[in-house]
């Protein structure tokens, strides 16, 4: 059976990607990266604060982190709260003790909720980041522009509520909506997490200006790798410190990139979990041709550097 006539006409269809929020090229063609010291890798840690309701509604689906077993699922729900609670905390010490500092995304409603975690995060010199309302508000393309505009809207000023103006955006789930961009952007923020298009900061065109999207890396997620991959915890400390060696070795042809990884407090704030933990925070604060940053560290570093180029 032959194909219809405009089986390859696609209105979006472009050279080389299908989208129009950033110019598509070769990791060649890109200019090259110089970050602060002359380091050739800059290093972002990401430890998100969440906040998951013991009755979700999951629409359009559920967060990755929800709850997974019928009302009430107290197993579940205890062990996030046990991150809020506990493993954050011992998270915070093992970054203190080898000098590095992360980007922590925070439900807002965490805010009212857990205020000493947030003066603590604020004592210890790192990103607060906009993660926004809670993990049950996804954004997505089946809502309302004016509903999706007041979420934004919301979040921010319950930042604001409490003394703090993120630069920095990520979307529970990371999940977006095509209109997410602008909207975030339009409400004053200039950084993203949710795209990982390069392994640089890219620029993303938005109605309000400019959006930097720095990369941080799905594929070296603790909760991707340890739980729904089932590795174990020294197999997960080797790819990251991997991705460190191969990544500092392409600067001299590519230029400085950007290594990234999640850590979750529920996962990896676990006991059992922070001998390993200390051995890949000692692996990356002890290297000193890294440079540690937080997100919008690196977006700042990217557009200076571009400026210079």
């Amino acid at each position: 059976m032959p194909l219809p006539d405009d089986y390859l006409d696609y209105p979006r269809r472009g050279y080389g990607q299908d989208i129009d929020r950033y110019g598509w090229r070769l990791s060649v063609d890109r200019p090259r990266l110089s970050w602060p010291g002359g380091a050739n890798l800059a290093v972002m840690v990401v430890v998100p604060v969440e906040f998951h309701r013991l009755d979700p509604a999951g629409k359009p689906f559920k967060h990755p982190g929800a709850m997974q077993t019928p009302y009430p699922d107290l197993r579940h729900y205890t062990t996030r709260d046990y991150g809020n609670r506990v493993g954050i905390f011992r998270i915070l010490d093992a970054l203190a003790a080898e000098g590095l500092k992360a980007t922590i995304p925070v439900n807002a409603v965490m805010l009212e909720r857990a205020p000493p975690l947030i003066e603590a995060i604020v004592a210890g010199g790192h990103e607060i980041a906009a993660y926004g309302w809670e993990a049950d508000a996804i954004h997505w393309g089946g809502l309302d522009e004016a509903a999706e505009r007041a979420l934004v809207a919301r979040t921010r000023a319950a930042f604001a509520a409490r003394g703090l103006q993120p630069v920095t955006w990520m979307s529970p789930a990371r999940q977006q909506s095509q209109r997410t961009p602008d909207l975030i952007r339009e409400a004053g923020f200039s950084v993203c997490l949710d795209w990982e298009m390069d392994s640089v900061p890219v620029d993303m065109a938005t109605a309000h200006g400019p959006l930097t999207c720095v990369p941080l890396l799905n594929e070296l997620d603790d909760r991707k790798l340890l739980i729904d991959q089932r590795q174990d915890e020294d197999s997960w400390v080797r790819q990251i410190l991997a991705a460190r060696d191969l990544m500092a070795g392409e600067a001299p042809r590519f230029g400085g990139q950007v290594l990234s990884f999640t850590l979750t407090p529920y996962v990896t704030g676990q006991p059992f979990r922070m001998a390993p933990l200390r051995q890949l925070l000692g692996g990356l604060g002890r290297d000193r041709s890294l440079w540690n940053a937080t997100a919008s560290g690196i977006a700042a570093a990217a557009t200076a550097a571009a400026a210079i180029v």
